[in-house]
């Protein structure tokens, strides 16, 4: 039985990877480093410092884990705030449509908290979710389960009782990892993404509602 529907931000609520993917080249600008955006791929669901560390490795990069997440912060915040950035087309409907039906609603991201409540405020949305966890707040990031475990012993549901909704492919196996059903958005804008691992998969998410959440809950 659905008692709770667990949301993904970036790529989910907010189309963030190509944000994402202009600030990260402009980090990585910043010091003398161009990168293609398949290999930015690769670490879409991860959290900053995982993929940061990632990536000071594998280039040699001086500046710290610390540094390179402050500046990519920096640039976030700015783009977020100066350009007309709307949430993704069926996703207010359907948080209403679930909050009118008393379902739990949380909301489990890779992105730093500051980012978060960034995109949450700029949206207007910050009352749909009793719960919120960054994947900054876990011991292990996506694809691990961590962060879904953690936030099915906030809400105090069951994670079998849990519905995930993702974009990403690590997203979909640390939902999955976590014993919950998913969704996965086959989001162009994040990039080649593998979903196959999802209960179901959609092309939006205008295409879902309370009703297909629930069908996935029949035996």
């Amino acid at each position: 039985m659905l008692e709770a529907v667990i949301f993904d931000m970036d790529g989910v609520i907010i189309d963030s990877e190509p944000i994402h993917f202009e600030v990260d080249k402009c980090t990585l600008k910043h010091c003398d480093i161009d990168i293609l955006d398949e290999e930015l791929n690769e670490y879409v669901g991860m959290t900053n410092p995982e993929m940061w560390s990632r990536l000071r490795e594998k280039y040699n990069i001086i500046l710290s884990v610390e540094e390179l997440i402050k500046l990519q912060m920096e640039l976030k915040l700015t783009i977020l705030d100066e350009r007309d950035v709307v949430p993704i087309d069926g996703v207010t409907a359907l948080l209403k449509e679930l909050k009118d039906n008393n379902i739990k609603i949380a909301l489990a991201s890779s992105s730093p908290r500051e980012f978060i409540m960034a995109v949450l405020k700029k949206f207007n949305i910050e009352e749909y979710f009793i719960k919120i966890l960054s994947g900054e707040e876990v011991t292990k990031g996506k694809p691990a389960p961590d962060i879904f475990q953690e936030v099915s012993r906030m809400l105090e549901v069951k994670p079998e009782k849990c519905i995930v909704i993702e974009d990403s492919r690590n997203g979909v196996k640390a939902a999955k990892a976590a014993d919950m059903k998913c969704i996965g958005f086959k989001n162009i804008n994040s990039g080649n993404q593998d979903l196959s691992k999802a209960d179901l998969m959609v092309d939006s998410l205008e295409e879902v509602n309370l009703a297909i959440i629930k069908g996935l809950f029949v035996d």
